[in-house]
């Protein structure tokens, strides 16, 4: 069959909106009518050459729902019909991770994240050469291919905006505070960078209870973003003093918890410097192979102080997604608010050239 994707054939140059081949669905696999997809910032790190995965020619995106339309042979996680959140991380059920409620580090991701299908075939091709797949879901594209693995079936009276979202930057975000750092009620927070995610680390310590969240970011327009999601004090990040007001906020002791979102050694250095003895810093922000945090040894041992990564919010993908479309639901989670601009697929350039001059929170693509 035919499909209308956006085709990034060159970093550092516009989208190419086109017509590609999708072949059918194979072993465990499903077309699925992608109905929304979320612009995120890791989708700019590929347009941008950033990340060198995936090989180009490749279709990006990550965040997305829609419907399944057709499934191959031995898909028994989904049904034609199904609403379904894209999950860019496959879960085969089976590796050691999977079975150790590590499922956010599955051994197919290696396979994936290199723009392939689980068995390393390809399903899109444009006069007969192959078109490679962000995540292996690439859901700029108006109909998918995707492993069953990379699918979770939602319930049809949530809005595909919202799950596409929630599929991405809000369980990352949230996830980074309740599983990967677990913080406690009565804590304290700072959070380095409020894009996208970094509004979804604050909803996330929300959540868990904690007192006081401290917002950190170079743009005005962030920070009050940050302020009517759940922020209790706010820092411009061109103050030459950060890391004073955030000990003058603690009563002089530091942040029981920091998340760097920036991808940054500085800000991942500041992000460091900000929590007291035997806080945690965590890194979410995805970052180029050449940045390196340089920390002295001591400081660790003798301050208890702890470092953390953080990949998809430490997630059990399978159900953490479903929970936090209830809270949704419930109204206990801000997820329409994050949504500051729609686009059509022919107007996804438009939506990147927003994101880079920080007009977008969230911007997103109905087909």
């Amino acid at each position: 069959m035919k499909t209308t994707a956006a085709v990034l054939y060159t970093h550092k140059n516009p989208l190419i909106i086109e017509e590609l081949d999708l072949a059918a669905p194979q072993h465990g696999e499903v077309l699925v009518e992608i109905k929304a997809a979320g612009i995120c910032h890791s989708d700019l790190s590929v347009l941008q050459g950033v990340f060198s995965m995936p090989p180009l020619p490749c279709v990006p995106g990550h965040e997305g729902a829609g419907i399944v339309r057709e499934i191959g042979p031995g898909v028994d996680r989904v049904k034609v019909g199904d609403h379904v959140v894209l999950v860019w991380v496959p879960r085969c059920g089976q590796c050691y991770y999977c079975l150790h409620d590590q499922p956010y580090l599955c051994l197919l991701r290696d396979k994936t994240r290199a723009g392939a299908m689980p068995d390393g075939t390809h399903r899109l091709t444009k006069e007969g050469k192959p078109i490679f797949n962000m995540v292996g879901v690439g859901s700029f594209n108006r109909f998918n291919v995707i492993s069953q693995t990379c699918l979770l079936p939602i319930d049809h009276d949530i809005p595909f905006e919202i799950a596409a979202l929630v599929g991405c930057g809000v369980m990352t975000g949230v996830g980074a505070v309740i599983n990967t750092a677990r913080v406690r009620p009565g804590s304290s927070v700072a959070v380095l960078g409020i894009g996208g995610v970094g509004v979804n680390v604050i909803q996330g310590a929300v959540l868990a209870g904690a007192t006081k969240i401290i917002a950190i970011d170079v743009l005005d327009s962030k920070l009050e973003i940050a302020d009517r999601f759940g922020a209790t004090h706010t820092i411009n990040a061109d103050s030459p003093d950060i890391q004073a007001t955030v000990m003058e906020l603690t009563g002089g002791i530091g942040v029981d918890y920091s998340f760097e979102m920036v991808g940054l050694a500085r800000t991942a250095q500041l992000a460091s410097s900000l929590i007291r003895r035997g806080g945690t810093t965590v890194f979410v922000g995805l970052s180029t192979i050449e940045e390196k945090l340089a920390m002295p040894i001591p400081e660790l041992l003798v301050m208890e102080k702890k470092l953390l990564g953080c990949y998809y919010g430490s997630s059990n993908l399978n159900t953490d997604l479903i929970t936090l479309l209830d809270l949704y639901k419930l109204g206990r989670l801000k997820v329409a608010e994050l949504i500051t601009a729609r686009y059509t697929l022919e107007e996804i350039n438009q939506g990147f050239d927003d994101l880079i001059s920080g007009k977008n929170l969230r911007g997103v693509v109905l087909m």
